[in-house]
């Protein structure tokens, strides 16, 4: 076929109805025609065509400096240039507008002038895309909850920082794995498959339920997972996304709560058992003193001493029920946490082992709380006690208290053979004791756990590196005393 000679009016035509922005320009910069699609889109007015671009001196918009530089590179050196997301100044609405703007050099003679190609496509709703995407992936990276995206086969291609807090797995150690990668042993297989069950129900898609995973520690997390199945526009599911909600402190709290309420039931039953049997071992006291007096066997005089002596153990023993049982409230007044130690420390000199050193080291300035005297004598010198016991004879005790921000510690700490692990989460439990049995009770430290605590205090037992116990007792301080009623110490 002949080649037929272009026609100019075919193709200004074609350019003029073109749905994307274009203007034509001639060296050195003069705008010789644009579309009506490019005033559209842009804003500007038609007053813009003859005018050289080197005299918009615009900041921002689509004839920028960077641009007015593009479109002189363009036309000297025939080089191409995009910008992208570009505001349309021009067009003032109440969201911003934004475009797309491409610079071509126009292929002709090599003869001056040359000329160029400018095209503009409003891109607003690419933009607006964009930033509602970015604004959904802070949202995941943010997220206080465990979150996991799996593609249609159920391979973790994404989790967010919360994901890896809480199980201890980096991201990088879960994309390209599956979710069972934190699965329990504990969860029934049934569970899950009523989970995928659901989430190919396209009358459901999706699943929430309360289950437990595991970290890569071995812990379990109780934790509320819900899954949602996304779809595509042809309904195919191509994504989930699960968010897990631990549920771990809430479990500890309840579980703690629970254990308080224990201890209330316990203590009552203690102090009703505790009135119970006093009369009648008061009455076997008297009977065997009584009897005692009476014979003169030798025989049956020690036997009914021994007797005596037990019946004081069994009396040790129930004022130690009703002294757990006790819940007054302390008779509050300003006192020295320092003081009272020293005082606790002087009191069982010489009552104690001499073999036993005791150190203090205790502020001059002192530890100024409010509380109860003799409660919180009762509860240093039970530690103290502790201490002695565990020391066996020979050691060293040492005390020690500081001022810790708001909060006041006191510690005791011994060089003894410390506390056995499978007893540290037990050691406030009442009845609960390590000593050999008939040498104590288990309710020392329960008495002392619920008077600190009736102090707005806590109480805690470790064992220490180097060896033996420490026992920490804080306690807020007299000077930041504006504790709410049931606050404890971080």
């Amino acid at each position: 076929m002949p080649e037929t000679e272009p026609d100019p009016e075919r193709s200004l035509a074609l350019l003029e109805s073109a749905p994307v922005g274009i203007a034509l320009l001639r060296a050195p910069g003069v705008v010789r025609w644009a579309n009506a699609a490019y005033f559209e889109v842009t804003g500007r007015s038609r007053e813009l065509l003859g005018k050289d671009i080197h005299d918009i001196l615009e900041a921002d918009g689509s004839w920028s400096a960077p641009i007015r530089s593009a479109v002189d590179a363009a036309l000297t050196a025939g080089a191409a240039a995009t910008f992208r997301n570009v505001r349309a100044v021009y067009r003032p609405q109440a969201a911003p507008v934004y475009l797309d703007v491409d610079i071509r050099r126009l292929p002709g003679p090599d003869r001056p002038p040359a000329e160029a190609l400018l095209m503009v496509r409003d891109v607003t709703d690419r933009v607006a895309e964009r930033e509602r995407a970015d604004v959904f992936q802070l949202a995941f990276r943010s997220s206080t909850n465990a979150m996991q995206l799996t593609d249609a086969r159920g391979i973790m291609v994404d989790v967010n920082p919360a994901f890896e807090r809480i199980y201890g797995y980096s991201r990088a150690e879960c994309v390209g794995r599956k979710p069972n990668l934190v699965r329990s042993r504990y969860t029934p297989v049934e569970l899950y498959e009523r989970m995928w069950a659901d989430l190919k129900d396209p009358s459901r898609g999706a699943w929430s339920g309360e289950l437990l995973n595991r970290d890569r520690y071995g812990r379990e997390h109780p934790v509320l997972l819900s899954i949602t199945a996304i779809r595509d526009a042809r309904d195919e599911i191509t994504h989930y996304l699960g968010v897990a909600v631990d549920r771990t402190e809430q479990r500890e709290w309840e579980m703690a709560s629970a254990h308080m309420e224990r201890l209330a039931s316990m203590g009552q039953l203690a102090a009703g058992i505790a009135h119970e049997i006093n009369t009648p071992m008061a009455n076997v006291m008297l009977i065997a003193e009584s009897l005692r007096r009476r014979s003169s066997d030798p025989e049956i005089r020690h036997r009914l001493e021994t007797l005596q002596g037990q019946v004081e153990v069994a009396a040790r023993i129930v004022r130690s029920l009703l002294d757990f049982a006790r819940r007054d409230e302390p008779t509050v007044a300003d006192v020295d946490l320092a003081e009272i130690a020293r005082a606790s420390v002087g009191f069982l000199r010489g009552k104690q082992s001499m073999d036993v050193e005791v150190l203090e080291d205790l502020p001059d300035g002192g530890l100024p709380v409010r509380g109860d005297r003799g409660q919180l004598i009762q509860v240093v010198t039970n530690l103290l006690n502790n201490a002695y016991d565990a020391e066996h004879g020979e050691g060293r005790i040492v005390v020690r208290g500081h001022r810790r921000g708001s909060w006041a510690e006191l510690e005791v700490r011994d060089n003894g053979p410390g506390i056995p692990e499978e007893a540290l989460t037990h050691l406030f439990e009442p009845f609960f004791t390590t000593k050999p049995e008939g040498e104590g009770t288990g309710l020392g430290l329960a008495i002392c756990h619920g008077i600190v605590q009736s102090h707005h205090g806590s109480i805690r037992g470790q064992n220490l590196p180097e060896g033996g116990a420490s026992f920490v007792v804080v306690l807020p301080l007299r000077e930041g005393r504006a504790v709410s009623a049931g606050g404890t110490p971080a």
